[in-house]
């Protein structure tokens, strides 16, 4: 049997990015892959938007890793040559209500040590002519990605330090040593290794694999859930140049308008929750009639949107760990000091600021492991 200090199941950009991680720390690293190709799921289906932070309760695992992350990919981008722009974002207000939630906003975005300024109407208007608000927050600091650059990027460095990936190689379960000693990891083929770290980066399939890991008591797997998200694509050109959301209700942040690198225009996501927990019967498909419900939200901020220029684009499906009527949980990275297994780290729930955290979760996983002993 095979020995690895460290295997990552999941190619996304978590599970990249802690690869790579361990691999510059030392560790001889494989990252188990199920799809042909990096970053096939939850990754490749996001807005693409680098998070300045401003969301998350101050001192949530959210919080500092978006914070933390957003530092470390800017600075990632920019070395590795990853396609990327620091747009800014406009979260506007258009009632009272909304406006006592933009303050709010702005209190916890100061807590996080983000910085943002309160605009309002006629100056968020001299930045984007085209917006309707009362007021706005301006998050200098937000920007879009490349997200299969910043993939293909984390893959190539991964390499070049010693590491790899494995694709077509979904992973059947573990049985995990109660003493300290290596793990034992089984793949579908047949193949089994011997890792001395198993990180559990799975996403959508997270919760299904860990309850497949013998010697882990489920009582530490949370319950999965999946909620869609539907975009739509804007027929012409936008009159935009940021980001523009609404001001946020609860846990999600509405139907908000991104732009990709090119300077197109989407809409979304929504939220629809599906029903069951089998990412492998999700239908990405979008519904041309959901776009009725983005027409009204999105002339709540822009007026002007054209009747019939919203066309179905893409979706993507969020690894929540929380139901519907559920106040949104921080990520669960759980290490050993949650569930008493030495060598194993199962990340949970890791959603949206998910991409913009990559790298910064990644250094978590390789500190928690600390440096590689040598061989």
């Amino acid at each position: 049997m095979d020995r690895i200090d460290a295997l990552v199941v999941g190619a996304g950009a978590v599970g990249l990015a802690v690869a790579r991680a361990l691999a510059r720390a030392g560790y001889e690293t494989l990252v188990a892959e199920a799809g042909e190709a990096i970053g096939q799921g939850v990754s490749s289906r996001n807005s693409e938007v680098i998070h300045a932070g401003l969301y998350y309760p101050p001192g949530s695992l959210k919080a500092r890793l978006c914070v933390r992350g957003r530092e470390l990919l800017y600075a990632f981008c920019a070395e590795q040559g990853v396609d990327h722009r620091r747009c800014g974002k406009l979260v506007v207000a258009n009632d009272a209500s909304e406006v006592l939630a933009l303050r709010a906003l702005q209190a916890r975005a100061q807590d996080n040590g983000v910085a943002v300024e309160w605009l309002d109407g006629h100056a968020a208007r001299a930045l984007e002519p085209a917006l309707r608000c009362e007021a706005a927050l301006h998050s200098p600091t937000t920007g879009i990605v490349d997200s299969h650059g910043f993939m293909q990027a984390l893959q190539t460095d991964l390499e070049r330090h010693g590491g790899l990936v494995a694709l077509g190689s979904p992973v059947a379960g573990a049985t995990l040593a109660q003493d300290g000693g290596d793990h034992v990891v089984h793949l579908v083929d047949g193949h089994t290794f011997q890792v001395g770290w198993l990180i559990n980066a799975a996403s959508l399939d997270a919760c299904q694999l860990a309850r497949r890991f013998e010697g882990l008591d489920p009582a530490h797997v949370p319950e999965p859930w999946l909620a869609k998200g539907n975009y739509f694509s804007l027929a012409g050109k936008a009159p935009f140049s940021r980001l523009i959301y609404p001001a946020p209700a609860d846990a999600w942040l509405g139907v908000h308008l991104t732009l990709d690198l090119g300077g197109q225009a989407r809409f979304g996501p929504d939220l629809e929750w599906l029903p069951g927990e089998d990412p492998a019967a999700i239908d990405y498909a979008v519904d041309p009639a959901r776009s009725e419900g983005f027409y009204a939200e999105v002339r709540r901020y822009w007026p002007q949107l054209p009747d019939g220029a919203l066309q179905p684009a893409y979706s993507g499906v969020r690894p929540k760990i929380h139901g519907p009527q559920e106040a949104a949980p921080d990520f669960r990275l759980d290490g050993p000091a949650r569930h008493g297994i030495a060598g194993l780290v199962n990340l949970f729930g890791v959603e949206s600021p998910g991409l913009t955290s990559a790298l910064a979760i990644g250094e978590w996983v390789a500190g928690l492991a600390g440096p590689a002993q040598p061989r």
